[in-house]
Protein backbone atom coordinates (compact mmCIF):
# COMPACT_ATOMS: atom_id res chain seq x y z
CA UNK A 1 0.00 0.00 0.00
CA UNK A 2 1.34 3.44 -0.92
CA UNK A 3 -0.46 5.49 1.75
CA UNK A 4 -2.39 4.38 4.83
CA UNK A 5 -4.27 6.81 7.07
CA UNK A 6 -5.35 5.12 10.30
CA UNK A 7 -7.90 6.52 12.76
CA UNK A 8 -6.54 10.02 12.13
CA UNK A 9 -7.78 12.91 14.26
CA UNK A 10 -6.72 16.54 13.90
CA UNK A 11 -8.00 20.07 14.29
CA UNK A 12 -7.23 23.67 15.18
CA UNK A 13 -7.09 24.74 18.81
CA UNK A 14 -10.25 23.48 20.52
CA UNK A 15 -11.89 22.72 17.17
CA UNK A 16 -11.69 19.08 16.17
CA UNK A 17 -11.99 18.63 12.40
CA UNK A 18 -10.92 15.07 11.55
CA UNK A 19 -12.69 12.24 13.34
CA UNK A 20 -11.07 8.78 13.19
CA UNK A 21 -10.41 9.01 9.44
CA UNK A 22 -9.35 5.77 7.70
CA UNK A 23 -8.15 6.02 4.10
CA UNK A 24 -5.68 4.21 1.87
CA UNK A 25 -4.15 4.68 -1.56
CA UNK A 26 -2.46 1.92 -3.53
CA UNK A 27 -0.88 2.25 -6.96
CA UNK A 28 -4.03 3.93 -8.27
CA UNK A 29 -5.95 7.19 -8.41
CA UNK A 30 -8.22 7.92 -5.45
CA UNK A 31 -10.74 10.73 -5.10
CA UNK A 32 -11.74 12.51 -1.91
CA UNK A 33 -15.09 14.26 -2.08
CA UNK A 34 -17.30 16.27 0.23
CA UNK A 35 -18.80 19.72 0.81
CA UNK A 36 -16.87 22.78 2.00
CA UNK A 37 -15.93 22.29 5.63
CA UNK A 38 -15.95 18.50 5.41
CA UNK A 39 -12.27 18.30 6.37
CA UNK A 40 -10.70 17.43 3.01
CA UNK A 41 -8.02 20.14 3.07
CA UNK A 42 -7.34 19.54 6.77
CA UNK A 43 -6.74 15.87 5.97
CA UNK A 44 -4.29 16.81 3.21
CA UNK A 45 -2.52 19.30 5.46
CA UNK A 46 -2.22 16.69 8.20
CA UNK A 47 -0.76 14.15 5.79
CA UNK A 48 1.78 16.80 4.74
CA UNK A 49 2.71 17.68 8.32
CA UNK A 50 1.31 21.21 8.06
CA UNK A 51 -1.32 20.36 10.69
CA UNK A 52 -0.25 18.16 13.61
CA UNK A 53 -2.18 14.93 14.11
CA UNK A 54 -3.79 14.54 17.53
CA UNK A 55 -4.00 10.77 17.25
CA UNK A 56 -3.84 8.01 14.66
CA UNK A 57 -1.09 7.31 12.16
CA UNK A 58 -0.02 8.10 8.60
CA UNK A 59 2.06 5.45 6.83
CA UNK A 60 3.86 5.92 3.51
CA UNK A 61 5.17 2.77 1.83
CA UNK A 62 5.23 0.92 5.15
CA UNK A 63 6.90 3.66 7.21
CA UNK A 64 5.16 6.04 9.60
CA UNK A 65 5.55 9.70 8.61
CA UNK A 66 3.31 11.03 11.36
CA UNK A 67 6.11 12.83 13.21
CA UNK A 68 8.04 14.10 10.18
CA UNK A 69 8.25 17.74 9.17
CA UNK A 70 6.78 18.89 5.88
CA UNK A 71 10.08 19.04 3.99
CA UNK A 72 10.94 15.54 5.24
CA UNK A 73 7.60 14.24 4.01
CA UNK A 74 8.27 15.78 0.60
CA UNK A 75 11.65 14.08 0.45
CA UNK A 76 10.03 10.80 1.52
CA UNK A 77 7.96 10.84 -1.66
CA UNK A 78 4.76 12.91 -1.36
CA UNK A 79 4.24 15.94 -3.60
CA UNK A 80 1.35 18.36 -3.09
CA UNK A 81 -0.34 20.63 -5.63
CA UNK A 82 -2.17 23.16 -3.39
CA UNK A 83 -5.45 24.88 -4.22
CA UNK A 84 -3.87 28.25 -4.94
CA UNK A 85 -1.01 26.78 -7.04
CA UNK A 86 1.61 28.84 -5.11
CA UNK A 87 3.78 29.47 -8.18
CA UNK A 88 6.44 32.17 -8.67
CA UNK A 89 4.74 34.50 -11.20
CA UNK A 90 7.88 36.52 -11.98
CA UNK A 91 9.84 33.42 -12.94
CA UNK A 92 9.69 31.36 -16.12
CA UNK A 93 8.00 28.00 -16.63
CA UNK A 94 11.50 26.49 -16.76
CA UNK A 95 12.52 27.94 -13.41
CA UNK A 96 9.26 26.98 -11.71
CA UNK A 97 9.53 23.41 -12.94
CA UNK A 98 13.18 23.00 -11.99
CA UNK A 99 12.48 24.31 -8.49
CA UNK A 100 10.23 21.27 -8.01
CA UNK A 101 13.33 19.07 -8.02
CA UNK A 102 15.93 21.45 -6.61
CA UNK A 103 15.62 20.43 -2.95
CA UNK A 104 14.37 16.85 -3.35
CA UNK A 105 17.26 14.44 -4.00
CA UNK A 106 15.09 11.79 -5.66
CA UNK A 107 13.93 14.37 -8.22
CA UNK A 108 17.19 16.23 -8.64
CA UNK A 109 18.89 13.04 -9.85
CA UNK A 110 16.42 12.59 -12.74
CA UNK A 111 15.54 16.15 -13.80
CA UNK A 112 15.79 15.46 -17.55
CA UNK A 113 13.64 12.35 -17.34
CA UNK A 114 10.97 14.09 -15.28
CA UNK A 115 10.95 17.07 -17.66
CA UNK A 116 10.29 14.71 -20.56
CA UNK A 117 7.36 13.21 -18.67
CA UNK A 118 5.93 16.64 -17.83
CA UNK A 119 6.24 17.80 -21.45
CA UNK A 120 4.62 14.58 -22.66
CA UNK A 121 1.72 15.22 -20.31
CA UNK A 122 1.44 18.97 -20.97
CA UNK A 123 2.99 19.82 -24.39
CA UNK A 124 2.00 23.49 -24.00
CA UNK A 125 4.62 23.82 -21.24
CA UNK A 126 7.40 22.90 -23.64
CA UNK A 127 6.15 25.57 -26.06
CA UNK A 128 5.98 28.16 -23.25
CA UNK A 129 9.19 27.07 -21.49
CA UNK A 130 10.67 30.57 -21.32
CA UNK A 131 7.40 32.41 -20.61
CA UNK A 132 6.82 34.09 -17.25
CA UNK A 133 4.26 32.07 -15.31
CA UNK A 134 2.41 35.21 -14.22
CA UNK A 135 1.45 35.93 -17.85
CA UNK A 136 -0.15 32.50 -18.39
CA UNK A 137 -3.82 31.53 -18.15
CA UNK A 138 -5.21 29.88 -15.02
CA UNK A 139 -5.37 26.51 -16.74
CA UNK A 140 -1.76 26.73 -17.91
CA UNK A 141 -0.64 27.75 -14.43
CA UNK A 142 -2.42 24.69 -13.02
CA UNK A 143 -0.44 22.56 -15.47
CA UNK A 144 2.79 24.21 -14.29
CA UNK A 145 1.85 23.49 -10.67
CA UNK A 146 1.19 19.82 -11.43
CA UNK A 147 4.37 19.64 -13.50
CA UNK A 148 6.42 21.21 -10.71
CA UNK A 149 5.14 18.58 -8.26
CA UNK A 150 6.01 15.78 -10.68
CA UNK A 151 9.58 17.08 -10.98
CA UNK A 152 10.19 15.76 -7.45
CA UNK A 153 9.57 12.21 -8.75
CA UNK A 154 6.96 11.51 -6.06
CA UNK A 155 5.57 8.12 -5.11
CA UNK A 156 2.28 9.85 -4.29
CA UNK A 157 0.87 13.00 -5.90
CA UNK A 158 -1.77 14.89 -3.91
CA UNK A 159 -3.91 17.48 -5.65
CA UNK A 160 -6.15 19.80 -3.61
CA UNK A 161 -9.09 21.06 -5.71
CA UNK A 162 -7.27 21.12 -9.10
CA UNK A 163 -10.36 22.42 -10.92
CA UNK A 164 -10.74 25.47 -8.65
CA UNK A 165 -11.25 28.63 -10.72
CA UNK A 166 -10.90 26.93 -14.10
CA UNK A 167 -13.34 27.09 -17.00
CA UNK A 168 -15.14 23.80 -17.81
CA UNK A 169 -13.14 22.96 -20.95
CA UNK A 170 -9.86 23.31 -19.07
CA UNK A 171 -11.21 21.26 -16.14
CA UNK A 172 -11.99 18.40 -18.54
CA UNK A 173 -8.48 18.63 -20.02
CA UNK A 174 -6.81 18.55 -16.59
CA UNK A 175 -8.74 15.44 -15.58
CA UNK A 176 -7.97 13.76 -18.89
CA UNK A 177 -4.28 14.24 -18.08
CA UNK A 178 -4.79 12.87 -14.56
CA UNK A 179 -6.38 9.74 -16.00
CA UNK A 180 -3.16 9.23 -17.99
CA UNK A 181 -0.89 10.18 -15.10
CA UNK A 182 -2.25 7.52 -12.73
CA UNK A 183 -0.27 4.95 -14.72
CA UNK A 184 2.95 6.65 -13.56
CA UNK A 185 2.26 7.71 -9.96
CA UNK A 186 -0.27 7.08 -7.18
CA UNK A 187 -2.75 9.96 -6.93
CA UNK A 188 -4.99 11.35 -4.19
CA UNK A 189 -7.21 14.17 -5.40
CA UNK A 190 -9.64 16.26 -3.36
CA UNK A 191 -12.32 17.78 -5.53
CA UNK A 192 -15.80 19.29 -5.53
CA UNK A 193 -16.26 18.64 -9.25
CA UNK A 194 -17.28 15.03 -8.66
CA UNK A 195 -18.59 14.46 -12.18
CA UNK A 196 -15.22 15.07 -13.89
CA UNK A 197 -13.24 13.41 -11.09
CA UNK A 198 -15.08 10.12 -11.42
CA UNK A 199 -13.78 9.82 -14.99
CA UNK A 200 -10.16 9.91 -13.79
CA UNK A 201 -10.13 7.88 -10.56
CA UNK A 202 -10.30 4.21 -9.62
CA UNK A 203 -11.85 4.59 -6.16
CA UNK A 204 -13.17 7.34 -3.98
CA UNK A 205 -14.11 8.41 -0.46
CA UNK A 206 -16.82 10.83 0.64
CA UNK A 207 -16.15 12.94 3.74
CA UNK A 208 -18.79 14.79 5.72
CA UNK A 209 -18.33 16.55 9.07
CA UNK A 210 -14.74 15.38 9.38
CA UNK A 211 -15.41 11.68 8.89
CA UNK A 212 -15.43 9.23 5.98
CA UNK A 213 -19.06 8.28 5.35
CA UNK A 214 -18.68 6.34 2.11
CA UNK A 215 -16.01 4.42 0.17
CA UNK A 216 -16.53 2.76 -3.20
CA UNK A 217 -15.20 2.30 -6.72
CA UNK A 218 -15.66 5.14 -9.19
CA UNK A 219 -18.48 3.16 -10.81
CA UNK A 220 -20.11 2.51 -7.44
CA UNK A 221 -19.95 6.18 -6.45
CA UNK A 222 -21.39 7.26 -9.81
CA UNK A 223 -24.47 5.12 -9.18
CA UNK A 224 -24.83 5.72 -5.45
CA UNK A 225 -28.12 7.55 -4.67
CA UNK A 226 -26.52 9.82 -2.03
CA UNK A 227 -23.67 10.83 -4.34
CA UNK A 228 -26.08 11.39 -7.22
CA UNK A 229 -28.39 13.66 -5.21
CA UNK A 230 -25.76 15.49 -3.15
CA UNK A 231 -22.82 15.82 -5.56
CA UNK A 232 -23.91 15.16 -9.13
CA UNK A 233 -26.96 17.43 -9.08
CA UNK A 234 -29.25 14.81 -10.62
Amino acid sequence: MMLEVKKLEAGYGKLQVLRAVDLNVGRESVGLFGPNGAGKTTLINTIMGIVEARSGDIVLEGKSINKLKTHEIARAGIALVPQERELFPGMSVADNLELGAAFVPRGKAVIKKQLEMVFGLFPILKERYAQLVGTMSGGQQRMVAIGRALMAKPSLLILDEPSLGLQPSIVAEVFERLAILKKEVAILVTEQNVRESLKAIDRGYVMENGAVVLEDSATGLATNPHVISAYLGI
